[in-house]
């Protein structure tokens, strides 16, 4: 099971909601090239809300993703598609159910 998660929070710019909705999207390609990522998850909260949720079996993999191509990215994005910078949150996840 895995141990460690990133709740990330994002609140779009008015006018930017689309662009944000694309950026995620088109970050599955580099989550999927992390093999320390378990799972990982763009969605959208509500109006110009945002969120990406992920897990890892170990704090080394949570801190790679941390220190990756797509946290570089949106970063480097954060102060012309959000609001207010992205709230990362790291989690310990209790209990889990997986197929």
């Amino acid at each position: 099971m895995d141990k460690f998660a990133l709740l990330v929070l994002l609140q779009a710019k008015p006018g930017k909601e689309a662009e944000v909705e694309e950026f995620l999207k088109s970050a599955q390609p580099m989550a999927v090239r992390e093999a320390a990522t378990t799972t990982w998850y763009a969605v959208k909260i509500g109006e110009g809300r945002f969120g990406i949720f992920d897990t890892f079996k170990d704090e080394a993999g949570r801190n790679a993703h941390l220190a990756g191509d797509f946290a570089k990215a949106l970063f480097a994005k954060a102060a012309d598609l959000f609001s207010t910078p992205p709230q990362v949150e790291k989690l310990a996840i209790l209990a889990s159910k997986a197929k």
